[in-house]
């Protein structure tokens, strides 16, 4: 700061951070849940109170400039220590009250989560839930969500996780296309007439594709980026998919193929921040979650 005197505003520098982040005032604005012109007015203070210009104009869009970058590792630090604070100042509440947010995959959200947010709600009726749908892995140390159900072990030391146990997944039509294109006893067996649905990612075609050669990317007449829209189609009839055991269970009109050539384990974790294991509401809420998850088994 140019004036010694003049308080730090750290509500400019998560401003510019998320402008460097995301590229524009407008998705820092997004980020933050602010307008955009309150954003411009933080990343402007900011360039005054320095005496530097950290971005440069480029007609109405933002390009930072060296001087920029060079200060980005330090709001970062600033902001992980602010993350911090908040969430051992949030460790240390003891109501069984108050909001939490669970995030998991798409499919999960919509078919698995609900009646265990019943629970929830009925057991603990002063805590408010959010659900975070998301596909893509939710940042816990910057409260993206207070908890995540996950498929994937994490690997940040500040981060609590419980393995809960393992599912399976499985290859799965429903009964009335299955009538139509017959019921494979091998990956052999499939027809060129078979469709399958994948996820955008490819994984699923890759795997069959190693299996069995002779299935074609063609064969793929449905990809999405989203579970729950893959299973609607996978129920309508309108191919096979890889889905996990959990879903299927709790399906009417659906069938598993293949069992014996196509399946995986897929771990169940519950993850959340180290430092809210002290908070009683996440401990409440953690706890009905791993025992709903357990006792979800094969049979459903």
């Amino acid at each position: 700061m140019r004036n010694r005197n003049t308080a730090f505003d750290w509500s400019q520098a998560q401003s510019f951070l998320a402008t460097a982040e995301t590229g524009s005032l407008s998705g820092a604005a997004e980020l933050l849940g602010l307008s955009q012109p309150t954003v411009g007015r933080h990343v402007a203070a900011l360039e005054s109170d320095l005496g530097l210009l950290l971005f440069d104009r480029i007609g109405k869009a933002l390009a930072i400039n060296d001087k920029g970058l060079a200060l980005v590792a330090h709001a970062k630090a600033m902001k992980e220590a602010a993350d911090l604070f908040s969430l051992a100042a949030l460790g240390q509440d003891q109501r069984i009250a108050g909001p939490i947010s669970v995030t998991a995959n798409d499919a999960f959200c919509a078919y698995i989560l609900p009646p265990i947010i019943e629970r929830i709600r009925l057991t603990y009726p002063e805590v408010q839930v959010e659900i975070v749908s998301s596909n893509d892995i939710q940042d816990l140390g910057r409260r993206e969500a207070d908890i995540a159900i996950r498929n994937v072990h994490p690997q940040h030391p500040d981060l609590y996780a419980k393995r809960i146990r393992t599912t399976k997944a499985y290859l799965y039509g429903a009964s009335s296309y299955l009538d139509v294109i017959g019921r494979p006893a091998t990956l052999n067996d499939i027809s060129e007439r078979t469709t399958f649905l994948g996820d955008s990612s490819g994984r699923v075609l890759q795997m069959l594709c190693a299996m069995n050669g002779a299935i074609a990317a063609e064969q793929f007449s449905i990809v999405a980026n989203s579970g729950v829209a893959i299973w609607e189609s996978v129920k309508r009839g309108l191919g096979l998919a890889v889905m996990f055991e959990d879903l299927a269970n709790i399906t009417p009109g659906v069938e598993a193929v293949l069992q014996k050539e196509v399946s995986a384990e897929v771990p169940v974790w519950l993850v959340t921040h180290g430092e809210l294991k002290t908070n009683a509401r996440m401990r409440a809420i953690f706890d009905i979650l791993s025992e709903e998850l357990a006792a979800r088994n094969s049979t459903g």
